[in-house]
């Protein structure tokens, strides 16, 4: 790019899986349909990376959409969105349709799909638009109040969904639940399919399970349903998928059969509304009155049929008024916390050093019941 220019800061991201590290600069833009004129962003250009770029991927980067807050190397980095919102002059809010349900995931990344950049577009959704409200601006952190598989309830607390966090990303490829969560789903998804025997590694994502071609094994697993706080904190809704987006098929393996994935893993830090179920959804993340909506997508549709439902309202009385921990663990504050504690460590490492340069004949002579061991309250309650 001719209109690059470096600012010689060094970026490095790390995600669950993979890495890249490169320089932070600056760049001009220009998208060439409904929002015209050209823009200067911040951009980082990729130096080196590992597990990143994928064999076969047809993408050459990344393009962060969340709030500043997750910027690299810090929150004054302001980002691409909002650059766009304050050069362009266009509503702080974009919408996604992304379109592939039932197509094989190994494909050429051609399913196709819609990022809308300051606004809603009326001919990517069918029906009414949900919301529910954005809990903290960093990622869209929403509220989730229950899961359901085959319409059976999980009956788990409601914080174990929001542990530690619920979002809604579409750099996410999968569904991903918190372990207990993807446990309880696993076994209701087993307990109601009308498989009698499954491999373990199909569940775990380190197997496959192929059917014969003319079979369309989707019948065999049940509709899953995740619940929204709505707007309304009385009121909540319930968008559904079909298994046609859980159990998907996978490119070129057999001339008989047709294999597929389970789309939904485990994780150990948050509940992910990922690719799975986005590509049932038209989904508007609404910055400007901090809200994430969700209508059904016309693209939504294996062999003619809607593969994705939304539903409600519904009554938020069987659940707690918050599902969500007060406490956010953003990554800024976690910085915070890390420079108070070593400063801490500094002051009393000075002491120390102090107390040791003192003569011996001022110093404390120690009994037995002062040696400080591990039984000490200091010791047991120490941070990990």
């Amino acid at each position: 790019s001719s209109t690059y220019k470096s600012q010689g800061i060094d970026v490095t991201v790390k995600y669950s899986q993979g890495s890249w590290a490169g320089v932070l600069g600056t760049d001009v833009i220009t998208i060439p349909k409904g929002i015209y004129g050209s823009y200067t962003v911040n951009i980082a250009t990729i130096l080196e990376s590992e597990n990143f770029f994928l064999p076969g991927v047809k993408w050459h980067g990344i393009l962060g959409l969340a709030y500043d807050a997750l910027a690299k190397p810090s929150s004054s980095v302001e980002t691409f969105f909002d650059s766009l919102v304050r050069q362009a002059k266009i509503p702080n809010i974009f919408s996604l349709q992304m379109c592939g349900a039932g197509l094989p995931v190994s494909g050429s990344g051609t399913n196709g799909g819609s990022l809308v950049l300051g606004g809603i577009e009326p001919s990517l959704y069918k029906g009414d638009i949900w919301y529910t409200p954005i809990k903290e601006e960093w990622y869209y952190q929403v509220e989730i109040l229950k899961l359901e598989v085959g319409g059976q309830n999980l009956e788990l607390d409601c914080r174990e969904y929001n542990a530690d966090k619920a979002i809604v990303d579409s750099g996410t490829t999968l569904l991903r639940l918190p372990q207990k969560v993807f446990s309880a789903v696993v076994q209701a998804i087993a307990r109601t399919s009308l498989i009698q025997e499954f491999s373990s590694g199909f569940w775990t994502g380190s197997q496959l399970a192929c059917w014969d071609k003319t079979e369309r094994p989707w019948s065999l697993f049940p509709k899953l349903s995740i619940y929204l706080r709505d707007e309304n904190s009385s009121r909540s809704f319930r968008i559904s998928i079909l298994p046609q987006l859980y159990i998907q098929p996978i490119l070129g393996i057999g001339e008989n059969l047709q294999c597929y994935r389970f789309g939904i893993s485990s994780s150990m830090n948050a509940l992910v509304i990922g690719a799975t179920v986005m590509e049932g959804f038209y989904v508007i993340f609404d910055r400007a009155q901090r809200r994430v909506g969700f209508a059904v997508s016309p693209c939504a549709e294996v062999d003619g049929s809607p593969v994705s439902e939304i539903e409600g309202p519904f009554t938020t009385a069987d659940v707690a008024s918050n599902c969500v921990s007060s406490v956010s663990f953003h990554e800024p504050v976690l910085w915070i916390a890390s420079y108070a504690l070593m400063s801490l460590c500094g002051i009393i490492l000075l002491v120390l050093i102090i107390l040791l340069l003192i003569p011996p004949r001022c110093q404390h002579r120690y009994t037995d019941n002062d040696v400080v061991n591990d039984e000490s309250s200091l010791v047991r309650h120490r941070w990990k």
